[in-house]
């Protein structure tokens, strides 16, 4: 039988106990007919009668009586499993949580958590992994607990949880000789530029909208991740376009300026994604209400 539920188990066990259909329907708060219904599917199933009626009521039969110790485990088993999840407890736990990000996420988002799960359990530990493409992967087979970045082109199977919206900023050195409050068209056409490899961040926006404009930035260097661009833009005249929070964590440390992008680039959701398999899962489900409490706008 390709459907083989809880009720169909729970049907068995009290027509057994009652060897009554009518008292079992009782005892189980279903109709009469629901009961005679699944007791065919069970003889269907079992290739046997099950049950036969005499006049002490619904005897079982050998094949019955040879079941029903089985039927009772499954039946607990199941009641087992299906019972309410158990309670994460931070303060006592010494879990690793995997978690899959940008290298803006690591300046951004990761001291907040780290100084947030120090206080709410020592024992936590955090290993990060950069998210690229393997990371859907890495999701559905239990590597990686979560991750947290733009993600637009996820398949079925994956739930995901707005944090907050993104938009992007100009990045140019303090004492940069010819911009100053500003960075006109011109200018961000015609200074050298800074632009990263990397996925996960909502960049290839920036890219897209520029050719949609025609407009061409004059790239100098390119790098695989965020951690050197800003002190790149404070020590030289290179600039850069890069998103909104991470120039505001940088500005607090480098010799920086964050001007607006003369040009109109759309806004991008960072969220935290998370595979079906592990919706349920207590300690998971406890990460992800840390990380939209600490970040969710």
């Amino acid at each position: 039988m390709a459907r083989f539920d809880l009720e169909l188990l729970l049907v068995f066990d009290e027509i057994y106990k009652t060897r009554n259909v009518t008292r079992a329907a009782d005892n189980l708060t279903l109709p009469q007919s629901t009961v005679s219904l699944a007791l065919g599917k069970l003889r269907e199933h079992f290739n046997d009668r099950l049950f036969s009626r005499t006049a002490k009521g619904m005897e079982p039969t050998p094949r019955a009586q040879n079941a029903i110790e089985d039927v009772r485990r499954s039946i607990q088993a199941l009641q087992h499993a299906l019972a309410d999840q158990p309670v994460f407890d931070p303060a006592d736990s010494q879990r690793e949580f995997r978690i899959c990000m940008t290298d803006i996420s690591e300046v951004v988002l990761l001291p907040r958590l780290l100084n947030h799960l120090r206080m709410v359990g020592p024992g936590l530990k955090v290993d990060v992994y950069k998210i690229s493409a393997d990371s859907p992967a890495e999701l559905a087979d239990g590597t990686v607990d979560l991750a947290v970045g733009f993600m637009p082109h996820l398949e079925a199977g994956f739930y995901q949880q707005k944090l907050f919206d993104q938009d992007f900023v100009c990045l140019a050195s303090a004492r940069h000789p010819r911009i100053g409050e500003a960075v006109t068209l011109a200018a961000l056409q015609e200074e050298g530029h800074v632009v990263v490899r990397t996925s996960g961040t909502g960049h290839a926006i920036v890219d897209k909208v520029l050719a949609q404009e025609k407009l061409q930035r004059q790239v100098a260097l390119k790098l695989p991740s965020f951690l050197g661009v800003a002190r790149i833009v404070a020590e030289t005249e290179l600039i850069a376009i890069v998103p909104h929070r991470y120039g505001a964590v940088m500005a607090d440390s480098e010799a920086i300026r964050i001007l607006p992008v003369p040009v109109a680039l759309p806004s991008f959701s960072v969220k935290q994604h998370w595979h079906e398999r592990y919706h349920a899962d207590a300690s998971n489900r406890w990460l992800r209400q840390v990380m939209a409490q600490l970040f969710s706008q």
